[in-house]
């Protein structure tokens, strides 16, 4: 037994939380993202063009992560206040639903 063939099992894509730093299903995490226009986002489809990185759907994460600024080493930019407080906003009626 071996080689190639046989069940084909599909790959679940995992990614980063740039706060705790543990490693999750993708889908599980939220994406930001700086845009081309270098705006700050929020990605909740997970398929909006831009550089992206994850932290998993929790305000301590997004806490720690803004702490050590690793979204901002993540999405090589500066991150505003405005943006970190619409992330928790956002993250908090994510975590109702």
């Amino acid at each position: 037994m071996g080689g190639k063939g046989g069940m084909h099992v599909k790959k679940v894509p995992m990614r980063q939380c740039t706060g705790c730093g543990e490693r999750k299903e993708k889908k599980e995490l939220i994406r930001i993202i700086r845009t081309p226009e270098e705006a700050i986002d929020v990605d909740f489809t997970g398929r909006k063009n831009g550089r992206g990185a994850y932290i998993c759907n929790s305000v301590e994460c997004l806490q720690l992560a803004r702490k050590k600024k690793s979204l901002e080493r993540s999405l090589k930019t500066t991150i505003p206040e405005a943006v970190y407080q619409e992330l928790e906003e956002e993250i908090r009626k994510n975590e109702d639903r």
